[in-house]
């Protein structure tokens, strides 16, 4: 369990940020808001993605544990707390409770769109890649998202789309529960590119590290 200090931060500065968007997205992908009007939670496996949460809306609220599964044996990390004017922002701008099926769109300014995205993308996102035996030296590599809202995969793709021109591809996942929205090569590229603009903006280093390594295979440096 860890400890926050005597003068903890717990006050969110609603305003717009490259920081801030990022925040935005990772709550859209592993936040949770409370039907009670006031509660925010964001749980992950990843410590790193809570600190990095934590850094993006300048606050140190208590950091917990908790352990999940059908066999409760893995071990989750989480931070919950009560802020009724930040939890009125992300009604306003299209997070509710129970959003899993129901969120449709986050009205996010399009200037720190692939900052969110960037947040969607370490929580809800994965980047994986193959060689493809069909041909000789072909390097298959994809950035996909996955939600189970077709109205919010529309309107993430049509958003993407609209500010760089990517189009990507839906399919439904195995159980037919999920949509995954999927960019292939040339596009991964474009999208990665525009996700990871700044070397120093907060990110995942687990997925970071591997889309470098990805890139790095066709000659591309992130």
């Amino acid at each position: 369990m860890r400890k926050r200090g005597p003068k903890a931060k717990q006050n969110v500065l609603l305003k717009w940020s490259s920081n801030f968007a990022y925040a935005i997205g990772l709550i859209v992908s592993d936040g949770c808001l409370s039907k009670d009007g006031r509660h925010i939670d964001l749980t992950s496996k990843d410590l790193e993605m809570i600190v990095n949460f934590q850094k993006a809306l300048n606050t140190n609220y208590l950091i917990g544990r908790k352990s999940g599964g059908k066999t409760r044996e893995k071990e989750y990390f989480m931070v919950q707390f009560s802020n009724v004017r930040f939890y009125n922002f992300l009604c306003s701008i299209g997070i509710m409770p129970a959003k899993s099926k129901t969120i449709t769109e986050v009205d996010v300014p399009d200037k720190y769109f692939f900052d969110f995205l960037r947040g969607l993308f370490d929580g809800d996102g994965t980047i994986y890649s193959y060689w493809d035996p069909r041909w000789k030296s072909s390097f298959m590599y994809y950035v996909s998202f996955v939600s189970a809202s077709e109205a919010f995969v529309a309107w993430l793709r049509f958003t993407i789309e609209r500010l760089s021109g990517v189009f990507g591809h839906v399919k439904e996942d195995g159980g037919g529960s999920t949509l995954q929205l999927t960019y292939a090569k040339r596009e991964s590229l474009i999208l990665l590119k525009k996700m990871y603009r700044h070397p120093r903006a907060l990110s995942l280093s687990r997925k970071r590290l591997k889309s470098k390594k990805i890139l790095g295979i066709v000659g591309e440096r992130l």
